[in-house]
């Protein structure tokens, strides 16, 4: 497991390759597919980012949402400022905040 630095852009170089990877699906307890995170400009730092959760931790529970607002770094100050302007990072918020654990879907590119 990596220690977060202070920057997201840092954090980034030290996580594992999506260059095999399409998208991940989120899943919720009843099966249901609660987000998708595409690979695609703008989307492909939080896939990076989810993909290492699922690694680690094997589901996205409140450890792992934690540690992934730690990786996130700067970026979770503004999604905390500003709900709805980061909802990858809000989904790890309302993990922490109660909602429920999710499963990480890998779909291969």
């Amino acid at each position: 497991m990596i220690q977060p630095t202070l920057s997201f852009k840092e954090n980034l170089q030290l996580l594992p390759s999506i260059d095999t990877l399409a998208r991940i699906e989120l899943i919720g307890t009843t099966g249901d597919v609660m987000a998708s995170i595409e690979n695609q400009p703008g989307k492909q730092g939080s896939l990076v980012v989810y993909q290492y959760l699922s690694q680690e931790f094997g589901k996205i529970n409140t450890e792992a949402a934690q540690h992934g607002l730690e990786v996130f770094a700067e970026h979770t100050a503004d999604a905390k400022a500003r709900p709805g302007a980061h909802p990858n990072i809000d989904q790890l918020l309302g993990i922490l905040n109660g909602a429920e654990t999710l499963q990480v879907r890998l779909i291969p590119a």
